[in-house]
């Protein structure tokens, strides 16, 4: 079956009498449509203009297709910090189990805000062994950082990470004790 002939099925299905088939057959037309303008997402990626880079890139969040990988990972390796950066916001939005370790690696990215979005993208994914990786980042000098590394290790949920946040809310500044008190709070209680 032709992508043109799925979508005109769908389209027929969205005149069904039953409530559940019309709002699958909207579903699926969403998603048939976000293939159809992934070749355009794809161009605006290799764009000249920085923007249209970054519009392409934060298109491919709604593109729910394994295909969006293998772009979003070569564009950590980009010059371009805002690029490298929106990238990781994506890839963190989309928490896909393959993309962890190139996003492990931009923890030590020379652009403050790139490790900083890291920090936040890591706090997406379900898996607690991201928790050391985090509270390494609890010691740094920009606040940013670590404010961002204590509310992803509130999501990650690890118990192991409540001692190194209860020294964080007792430091100097305000930004970084209100996230590692809202941390705290995201942790489940140890028996």
């Amino acid at each position: 079956m032709s992508l043109e002939q799925r979508r005109n099925l769908f389209i027929e299905l969205l005149n069904d009498s039953e409530e559940e088939v019309r709002a699958a057959a909207t579903a699926a037309l969403e998603h048939l449509e976000s293939f159809q303008d992934m070749a355009q997402i794809i161009e605006g990626l290799n764009s000249d203009k920085r923007g249209q880079r970054v519009k392409a890139i934060f298109a491919l969040e709604n593109v729910k297709s394994v295909d969006v990988f293998p772009h979003l990972i070569n564009l950590l390796k980009d010059s371009d910090a805002d690029i490298r950066g929106a990238a990781i916001q994506v890839l963190g939005a989309k928490a896909h189990p393959k993309s962890l370790q190139s996003l492990v690696k931009h923890l030590k990215d020379p652009s403050p805000s790139v490790r900083v979005h890291t920090a936040e993208a890591l706090g997406h994914f379900d898996d607690v062994r991201l928790a050391p990786y985090l509270v390494s980042l609890l010691g740094e000098a920009d606040e940013q950082l670590v404010a961002s590394a204590a509310r992803s290790l509130g999501s990650l949920g690890s118990p192991d990470s409540a001692e190194p946040l209860v020294t964080l809310a007792k430091d100097d500044r305000a930004s970084v004790r209100v996230a590692a008190v809202r941390a705290l709070s995201e942790l489940p209680l140890k028996g």
